[in-house]
């Protein structure tokens, strides 16, 4: 019999996310006797200070790696987007499902269809400085909000008029089964997702391997190679969760393509560039096409965020 205990934050979106894990190991070992623990992090405990905060970084994920280390869980479940680049030495990363839509989806009224239906001058809602670099670049004429609370707090502040829109990730409201409150599904040219964003991350204490012998069948090779090349052009940029970094793996046929963006807050620069390679050697492809948007102006972006 397989005991496991899987930690994970109380928002609605995390419990499905962990209630897919759940089934899908069932699926696989029947006789697995699974417990769920909800853990407050700091993200969860602090509802006011802004996550576009430079100091925010793993807020959604440190009290669960703190139960995590202290073996009070065995299995932790995040969205991979909110997992820090570098993770405690005593973790790893023991498997990455395949993933869920990676674009961001527009949500607002009056029969809206795609970004440029909104007036002028509209109030646009997002905690993510990505988003509203990007969005500002196609519409400088917005007004981006800063914006905070789960995903159907943010519907009901939308819907109270506080904004005119509001950017979420697909994956989320897929998983909520929310798809049809989505106006227009952002293409990549026109919103660059975070690194990992639609996957999930399933972090485990490092050589328990009876764990990673029942995580092993959650993994998507393909996936897994598209994601973790995220995080490596992340990791070299140095940004953290919430930086003005945006980047897109997608794999084919053994083929991978890349491609990334560093931008200004306010939208007025961005550079941007793809790259294409074989997806067995994706990280390296990713770390040197970071190296090259920070040889194309990025390095000046960035060192004037600090």
């Amino acid at each position: 019999m397989h005991m496991l205990t899987i930690g994970t934050r109380g928002s609605k979106l995390a419990l499905v996310q962990t209630e897919w894990v759940e089934a899908e190991i069932r699926s696989h070992f029947p006789d697995a006797r699974i417990t769920v623990k909800i853990i407050k992090t700091s993200a969860d405990k602090d509802t006011k200070t802004s996550i576009r905060s430079g100091s925010s970084t793993g807020v959604f994920v440190k009290e669960i790696e703190e139960a995590l280390l202290a073996a009070e869980i065995d299995v932790a479940v995040h969205s991979m987007k909110d997992l820090p680049t570098r993770i405690p030495d005593r973790l790893d990363i023991g498997a990455i499902p395949a993933r869920e839509d990676a674009r961001d989806a527009l949500i607002a009224g009056g029969g809206c269809r795609k970004l440029g239906d909104l007036p002028v001058g509209a109030v646009v809602g997002t905690g993510s400085v990505r988003r509203q670099a990007q969005i500002l670049a196609l519409r400088p004429d917005l007004h981006a909000k800063d914006i905070r609370g789960n995903v159907q707090t943010r519907l009901q502040k939308l819907a109270s008029g506080d904004y005119d829109a509001i950017i979420l990730a697909c994956a989320g409201l897929n998983r909520l089964g929310l798809q049809d409150r989505i106006s227009v599904c952002l293409d990549y040219r026109e919103m660059l997702p975070a690194p990992g964003q639609g996957a999930l991350a399933l972090e485990m204490r490092k050589g328990d391997e009876r764990v990673a012998a029942l995580l092993a069948v959650l993994n998507e090779s393909a996936t897994a190679a598209a994601v973790l090349a995220e995080r490596a052009f992340l990791r070299r940029l140095g940004g953290g969760c919430n930086s003005p970094i945006a980047v897109h793996a997608r794999s084919g046929d053994g083929n991978c393509t890349i491609e990334g963006l560093v931008a200004t807050p306010d939208g007025r620069a961005i550079v941007r560039d793809t790259t294409e390679c074989p997806l067995a050697a994706a990280v390296e492809a990713a770390e040197a096409l970071a190296e090259k948007l920070l040889s194309k102006g990025g390095a000046e972006i960035l060192k004037a965020l600090h």
